[in-house]
């Protein structure tokens, strides 16, 4: 199935968006219908939640749990102001939005249905000229366009690969990400997934630790009753969690990529080799 553009406005308005996902109303809900795999959840209010495709922000709330809230909270600034909603007023605690210019119009390439009835979207500020559910050849060009690749060159997300994910345009992800890596911006001026980070206990792995949100989201869960990341190995081996090294193509599980002594969690390729058999 190919990629269609889907029209309608975005909203954070009572909602706790962060920098890879966001509420989204299509013009027309029929074509949500249309989509490839399970069917889209919309709200009370016609809104789905839109999961942004091959990117992964540091979150700001998963499994009851934070990372570092200044650089989670940049990579949410960045979406809202790439897609032009202003004023944004949160809680206190920035846990939802209370007031925004809200309702901006935009657009979503997509063409699937994630397990969590999420549409897997590209996601793009303004009008296009071309016609709501209008197929669209999505190359590279008009990859840069959307706040997917435009987070991962600010160095405001992880690129986080999964399968059905088209090569070039992984490719051009990729490389993105490597010069933002090289520049040490966002998240590659701190970042040590690669190079290892002590796990004494939750708190400082949500206070300190600058790391890829799918492995913090791993450690979180293990953490959740307390202790320390011993044991986080064969915990990992247990979820049988599909991954393919991209450089040697070759089909493996995540808890092989991932290393444990003592406290000290390290994976041993860095995100971008990695595609992910599921979310």
């Amino acid at each position: 199935m190919g990629f269609y553009i889907i029209k309608g406005t975005f909203h954070v308005v009572g909602y706790s968006p962060d920098g890879d996902s966001i509420r989204f109303k299509a013009d027309n809900p029929a074509n949500w219908n249309l989509l490839d795999g399970r069917n889209v959840e919309l709200n009370a209010r016609g809104h789905a939640q839109l999961r942004l495709e091959s990117i992964d922000s540091l979150e700001t709330h998963a499994e009851g749990s934070h990372q570092p809230l200044d650089l989670a909270f940049a990579a949410l600034d960045f979406l809202l102001a790439g897609l032009g909603i202003t004023n944004v007023q949160m809680t206190p605690n920035r846990s939802r939005v209370i007031s925004a210019n809200d309702g901006v119009r935009g657009y979503i390439i997509s063409r699937a249905v994630e397990k969590n009835n999420r549409p897997i979207s590209f996601v793009f500020a303004g009008e296009t000229k071309e016609a709501d559910w209008s197929p669209v050849f999505l190359d590279v060009e008009r990859l840069r366009q959307s706040l997917n690749f435009q987070s991962i060159a600010a160095g405001m997300s992880y690129p986080t690969y999964y399968q059905g994910f088209f090569p070039d345009l992984r490719d051009a992800m990729t490389a993105a990400a490597a010069v933002a890596r090289a520049a040490y911006l966002g998240v590659w001026e701190f970042d040590r997934t690669n190079s290892g980070f002590d796990v004494p206990n939750l708190a400082k792995l949500e206070n300190e630790h600058i790391i890829m949100p799918k492995l913090f989201r791993r450690l979180a869960k293990f953490l959740n009753g307390g202790g320390t990341a011993t044991g986080f190995k064969t915990y990992l081996e247990q979820l049988q969690e599909g991954v393919t090294i991209v450089s040697s193509t070759h089909f493996t599980h995540f808890d092989t990529v991932v290393e444990v002594e003592g406290d000290v969690v390290r994976m041993t390729e860095p995100p971008e080799n990695l595609i992910f058999k599921d979310g």
